[in-house]
């Protein structure tokens, strides 16, 4: 029941469907505020708004955890999933394949490894082979999915199980991603059954943090049998952080000193989030191996992880008629159609440059929160279409409580927003890309209007 300012205005269709949803889904699921103020319940989505049951309209500021890049229910995006349904709903996985699972492997080899290479063969007195310069895919059908069939290259890759995370990241909870993951709320219930191979390290925000976790990271790779360093660009989840330019070069260099492998998750920073189609690109980093989804379909499940292919081809044996990594869903051929438009929709549109220039602009009007709020202190940061907005007491406590009732009031006001970080005191913002200047301006506005009233 949605209320605001004690007024009940949630109409007998959205009820129904809560109803519903207390009765069959695990209770774990989808959080309810007993007095009815959380959630709303989508019915719609189109561009950057949502309607929800009772016909009222949202502006989207969460792009739904980043996946409507393009916009909800993109046109072109959606008439590919739609021809491709009407064509080939469904294929067999790993055995018998559909061309376009061929061609958006060959995609996402253009726009991560070969791209990435044409950087660099400018500076290089020998061309790069093509084992070098291209990549080779697993396609997965969730984020996780995509973390795990990494952390399973790098072990075949090294023969070393040992994987640096950092304090902070999310990577999924599946039961192999779930050792990279950490906060508490997560694993400490399946404690018991984790096997342990991450090795969590801090994630430096500041640049005289750089120092001791370089150090932290330097002891690990001398200590433990360590195959990987697996971290985001930019910790979304942990809270908008973002580390200083000088991080992503710090670990490639130590993953070349001690022989393992750089796998970056840009599953929510891909795809031009940040102002770049990947986050690593700002410091001018290759991986080794990438992690994408979210965006990469803008609303179906379909994920990948892509790696250099002379890696994959080391580490992975050929097909002997039994994959030894799979699921029936793999490539899934409604995904791939819809990926390959959404690729296109964001190169012929120009969302990523446009996602600097909103940027831009986004931040500076986030940046006028401080002076409209007497009992908060906030410190603002962003990266593209991709900021939050950190909340704190004067005393420099976790403002949770202030944070999750703005973004309660935000929603009534029309605005979906979401809060990251551990104590869900950042309110965050990844809006689809195609997201307008006065729209961005609006929310900026009506959050100074609530937060000067706390």
């Amino acid at each position: 029941m949605q209320t605001f300012g004690g007024s009940k205005i949630k109409n007998q269709k959205s009820k129904a469907i809560l109803a519903l949803l207390r009765g069959y889904e695990s209770r774990n699921v989808t959080f309810m505020e007993p007095d009815g103020s959380w959630p709303v319940v989508w019915e719609q989505a189109s561009g950057a708004h949502v309607w929800d049951a009772d016909g009222k309209k949202y502006l989207d500021l969460t792009a739904a955890f980043g996946v409507a890049a393009a916009g909800h229910a993109n046109p072109r995006v959606i008439r590919a999933g739609q021809k491709q349904m009407s064509r080939l709903l469904h294929a067999m996985g790993d055995v018998h394949p559909h061309g376009l699972k061929a061609r958006l492997a060959r995609e996402l080899s253009r726009i991560t490894f070969e791209r990435w290479a044409r950087k660099k063969s400018k500076n290089r007195s020998r061309p790069l082979g093509k084992a070098e310069r291209t990549g080779k895919t697993i396609f997965c059908n969730s984020g996780f999915e995509a973390v795990e069939a990494a952390l399973k290259t790098a072990m075949l890759a090294t023969g070393k199980p040992g994987v640096i995370v950092f304090k902070g990241a999310y990577h999924g909870l599946g039961y192999g991603a779930l050792n990279a993951t950490h906060r508490e709320h997560f694993r400490a219930p399946f404690q018991k059954q984790l096997s342990q191979f991450g090795h969590f390290a801090p994630f430096p925000t500041e640049p005289e943090e750089l120092a001791v976790a370089g150090k932290t990271i330097r002891g690990l790779l001398r200590r433990q049998k360590i195959g990987a360093i697996l971290v985001e660009p930019i910790q979304v989840r942990g809270g908008i952080n973002i580390p200083p330019p000088e991080f992503l070069p710090l670990l490639r260099r130590l993953c070349d000193e001690h022989k393992a492998l750089l796998i970056l998750d840009e599953i929510y920073t891909g795809f031009g989030r940040t102002g770049k189609w990947f986050a690593c690109e700002h410091s001018g980093v290759v991986p080794d191996l990438i992690c994408v989804g979210k965006a990469l379909t803008g609303g179906f499940p379909l994920s990948a992880c892509v790696g250099r292919a002379r890696l994959m081809d080391a580490a992975w044996p050929t097909s002997s008629g039994e994959a030894i990594h799979t699921s029936t869903f793999l490539g899934h051929p409604v995904g791939c159609a819809m990926a390959l438009a959404q690729i296109r929709e964001i190169e012929t549109r120009k969302l990523v440059r446009r996602s600097v220039d909103l940027g831009k602009r986004l931040l500076s009007a986030l940046s006028c929160l401080d002076r409209h709020s007497p009992t908060l202190t906030h410190s603002v940061r962003s990266l593209g279409l991709l900021a939050g907005v950190e909340l704190r007491q004067p005393g420099g406590a976790p403002a949770t409580a202030a944070a999750l009732q703005a973004i309660k009031v935000m929603l009534h006001h029309g605005f979906i927003l979401l809060p990251e970080g551990e104590h869900s005191n950042v309110i965050s913002f990844t809006p689809p890309l195609i997201i307008s200047e006065a729209q961005l301006h609006a929310t900026a506005s009506e959050l100074r209007n609530v937060l000067s009233g706390q």
